[in-house]
């Protein structure tokens, strides 16, 4: 696959998703950051985004709920670059109903080459980063090519 250079701007799409067993921490984690996460454009999934903007007060886009589509509309969204990263808190002790939509979203973060967080250590070393506030270049697929590769 060929791949083109992209730029994730200064100001990030920033996706927020946390396992049940990890919501309260991704509040915490999003409370100690206001100052921070306030300054870029924030989405959640259903409860994780309705917990956020209650216990934080950021604004933030709510999608689905994570079983009820909610990954898979974030995963949608990275798809179509319109998430610049991935903070998603999950929870590897815990067996989740939804595991396929949470590998898909995943691996769509990986296909796209975009940040992402698993937990509250690599969180901070991401917003704490120089490139927060500035662009990132990056490599993404070159889409147009690869659909030119599989037409005949």
């Amino acid at each position: 696959m060929k791949y083109t250079r992209a730029n994730i701007p200064a100001k990030k799409h920033i996706a927020l998703v946390a396992h049940d067993g990890k919501k309260s921490e991704l509040v915490t984690w999003c409370k100690t950051h206001k100052t921070k996460l306030c300054k870029h454009s924030l989405s959640a999934t259903g409860t994780t985004g309705n917990l956020i903007e209650r216990d934080t007060g950021l604004e933030v886009q709510k999608l689905l709920s994570g079983p009820m589509g909610g990954d898979q509309q974030i995963g949608a969204q990275i798809a179509e670059q319109k998430i610049d990263m991935l903070v998603f808190f999950w929870d590897p002790l815990s067996s989740q109903p939804h595991d396929p939509d949470v590998k898909a979203l995943l691996r769509l973060a990986a296909v796209w080459n975009i940040p992402v967080a698993c937990n509250e250590a690599s969180a901070d070393m991401l917003l704490t980063s120089k490139y927060m506030d500035i662009e990132l270049p990056r490599m993404q697929p070159d889409y147009p090519d690869y659909l030119a590769t599989r037409l005949p």
